[in-house]
């Protein structure tokens, strides 16, 4: 399935890319500077978005296959960046203490094996006052239908989906780490199936 999903990811996400992902990672990438790590880099879709003034791009991505269309990725073509490329999970990130200047994290807190050992990470090898950049799709408000159906579909969708969690209140996650929040927003992943839909993005800082 991992093989399958690498093959085939960058076909199934090309609506919703279209339609709003490309446009949203944009406006926050824009804000990175210094070292900038993304976990669960997936095959690459970030890439063509991030600033030319950074210094160094760290990507980790631990599927083997989806790191192996990175990597092809990467060889295709000449980056103006400074870019490695790891294969440690978010859960254990093999990264100095207070190191890096910005976290980015597109679509991968849903299906980290223990979210909150991620984001603690996270916040770990962030420097004081260092961002972290987040798109993420979320669970719905509780008391909708659209919730009920996610909770249903989420057994089965996690199997056929790398570990997706579709109920996961990642948005109180972040602040419960320690991150405050600069900015969130809230909107509907367009183009994606009705029950990945929810989501959240915006800018979390680590307090000096």
């Amino acid at each position: 399935m991992s093989r399958l999903m690498a093959v085939i990811y960058d076909r199934i996400m090309r609506g919703t890319e279209q339609a709003c992902l490309q446009q949203w990672r944009g406006e926050l990438l824009g804000q990175c500077y210094g070292r900038v790590l993304e976990i669960g880099a997936g095959t690459g879709a970030s890439l063509p978005l991030y600033p030319k003034g950074i210094e160094e791009l760290l990507l980790c991505e631990p599927d083997d296959a989806m790191r192996r269309q990175l990597d092809r990725r990467l060889s295709s073509q000449d980056w103006d960046l400074q870019i490695n490329l790891a294969s440690f999970s978010g859960e254990q990130l093999v990264v100095e203490d207070g190191s890096v200047d910005c976290v980015v994290s597109s679509l991968v807190l849903c299906s980290v094996s223990h979210q909150p050992s991620a984001l603690e990470e996270l916040f770990r090898v962030l420097k004081p006052g260092g961002i972290l950049l987040f798109v993420e799709h979320v669970a719905a408000p509780k008391a909708s239908s659209r919730y009920r159906w996610q909770r249903r579909i989420e057994p089965f969708w996690k199997r056929m989906a790398g570990n997706c969690h579709l109920t996961r209140c990642t948005e109180q996650a972040i602040v419960d780490t320690g991150f405050v929040l600069d900015r969130v927003e809230r909107e509907s992943l367009r183009k994606a199936p009705p029950f990945v839909r929810p989501s959240i993005r915006g800018v979390a800082r680590k307090p000096n």
